[in-house]
């Protein structure tokens, strides 16, 4: 049967009870799901094929029966479109709809994998073994949980498809509550990693280039903020292309490198003589009050280690969808594949990082206690290749993330003009974008606070609002287990966002500009 034209409206006969199905068809002409309702799925229910039965079938001859056949497919297929903004094809996210599982992987690996892995072992050493080992399981499972959620609530409303974090928010706490509730943490996660990403992606190019020109190179090496200018620059001519898509090439050398560099770094330290002096007490600060914030610091900490979730819907987005087959399951399988790896990475490196330098552990992270106590014992070759794949990473990770923020600046763009940008304008939007990460990377340069500052404001996107929006939107029976586990796991990430937000500003305050991932040589 051939292809309708895009544009062409597919209209549905109407059902006894006057309910209509309108329908249209993506930009790309990928056709998106209409879930079921609980009529259509009851056996007394009727619908546009229902006559189509066996019971009908059964003394018609077989090309009569084929033709029916293919009919009751091809009814059940364009009887549950979904409606789209047109708008959609020219932003980023949404410009490109051929995504699949593998690209599902590529992305969650990516994005859940990266520099935060390298601070966790900061958190142990204010937490100890048992509170640490407790605290990363617990998150995990948390996490995997509302990861969960928010893959299923992507096409959760009969003919709507929510392809931006904030767009599920404003379906579940409505139009401006939504806005405000959502658009802040989503923004702030992806500027705030962006920036973090130029400290590290900077501060690694540095040491990269000290260890393989050695003492050849020390006549006018850069400084550290030109380093950062430097990776700031090779961020932006990546994030020329065009869509979400478009990066899943990035997204794996990303997920790759990550695995690669992570399994690397543990491995190397704890093949190493440990220090003399370790100790794995947390450590101990001289006040009450200084110990309790650096453990919410901590715990921030470990919170930020599971970012991602603000990606979750727009990765969701790029893959086409049907009734017969469904955009979450598709995602979900890459996802399960991808959380499988990073449990691989952050377990092992937060372990095996503290167990080689325990409170020791300087507050940059295991790469920076790697460099500090192991420069001459581990050959310069291996420890080179080490630091050059976290560059690559932060320059995969850095793509994803900056995703959000371009499909938000275009979006404003086409709204007002009511045209697709221009490759120029797109282009000044990367660039300005790009800059102004750069700055505020100069002007904080500390890691391991601004990860428990992050985490701590960041939290209920990953903890808390995805719980809410099942309850609001799915609506369980009310005093249900479901009910109950979902209001308790929502507060329960409101009030660890407030006290790890506290205890993040309290130890950028306390640390100041000593906190730099690096010490300058």
């Amino acid at each position: 049967m051939e292809e309708r034209p895009e544009t062409e409206l597919i209209s549905i006969p109407a059902t006894p009870r006057g309910v209509s199905t309108p329908e249209i068809q993506t930009p790309t002409g990928q056709r998106s799901p209409r879930p079921a309702s609980k009529e259509a799925k009851s056996s007394t229910a009727w619908t546009p094929t229902s006559f189509i039965s066996p019971r009908f079938l059964s003394p018609i001859g077989t090309p009569m029966k084929r033709v029916l056949i293919n009919m009751k497919g091809y009814l059940e297929e364009v009887g549950h479109l979904t409606k789209l903004n047109p708008q959609d094809a020219w932003l980023p996210i949404t410009e490109s709809r051929n995504g699949n599982a593998h690209y599902a992987a590529f992305h969650n690996l990516n994005a859940g994998v990266g520099f935060q892995a390298l601070v966790l072992p900061v958190a142990f050493a204010f937490l100890g073994w048992s509170w640490g080992i407790l605290s990363l399981t617990i998150a995990y499972c948390w996490q995997l949980y509302t990861l969960w959620v928010l893959v299923q609530l992507h096409e959760a409303v009969p003919g709507k498809r929510y392809n931006r974090y904030v767009e599920l928010a404003q379906a579940a706490f409505g139009e401006r509550l939504g806005v405000w509730l959502a658009l802040f943490p989503t923004v702030y996660l992806s500027a705030g990693t962006a920036t973090a990403l130029i400290l590290i992606g900077g501060e690694t190019m540095k040491l990269f280039f000290q260890i393989v020109c050695g003492p050849l190179c020390t006549s006018n090496p850069l400084t550290t903020v030109e380093w950062y200018l430097v990776f700031t620059s090779l961020c932006i001519v990546l994030s020329q292309l065009p869509n979400l898509n478009s990066i899943a090439g990035l997204s794996l050398v990303g997920a790759v490198t990550a695995i690669t560099y992570s399994t690397m770094v543990w491995v190397l330290s704890v093949s190493q003589q440990r220090p003399p002096a370790i100790s794995y007490d947390p450590i101990s600060l001289p006040s009450s009050t200084a110990s309790v914030f650096s453990v919410l610091n901590a715990l921030g900490i470990i919170a930020f280690a599971f970012r991602g979730h603000n990606l979750a819907l727009e990765i969701q987005a790029t893959m086409p969808s049907t009734f017969k087959h469904p955009a979450h399951v598709p995602m979900w399988r890459g996802a399960k594949v991808a959380y499988f790896f990073i449990a691989l990475c952050l377990f092992p490196i937060t372990i095996g990082g503290f167990w080689a330098y325990g409170n020791l552990m300087p507050s940059g992270g295991i790469l920076n206690a790697l460099y500090a106590f192991h420069i001459h014992d581990i050959p310069r070759g291996l420890l080179a290749m080490t630091f050059l794949l976290v560059v690559f990473n932060c320059l995969s990770s850095f793509q994803i993330y900056s995703m959000p923020v371009f499909d938000s600046f275009e979006a404003g763009y086409t709204s007002r003009t009511n045209r697709p940008c221009s490759i120029w304008v797109r282009s000044g939007f990367r660039v300005f974008y790009g800059f102004v990460s750069f700055f505020i990377g100069v002007a904080l340069p500390f890691l391991s606070s601004l990860a428990g500052l992050l985490g701590g404001l960041t939290l209920p996107v990953t903890f808390a609002y995805p719980c809410f929006m099942w309850v609001l939107i799915k609506k369980p029976t009310k005093y249900s287990f479901n009910w109950y586990f979902n209001w308790i796991l929502g507060w329960l990430g409101i009030a660890f966002s407030l006290a790890f937000s506290i205890g993040g500003v309290w130890s950028m305050v306390n640390s100041g500009l000593k906190l730099k991932f690096f010490k300058p040589n």
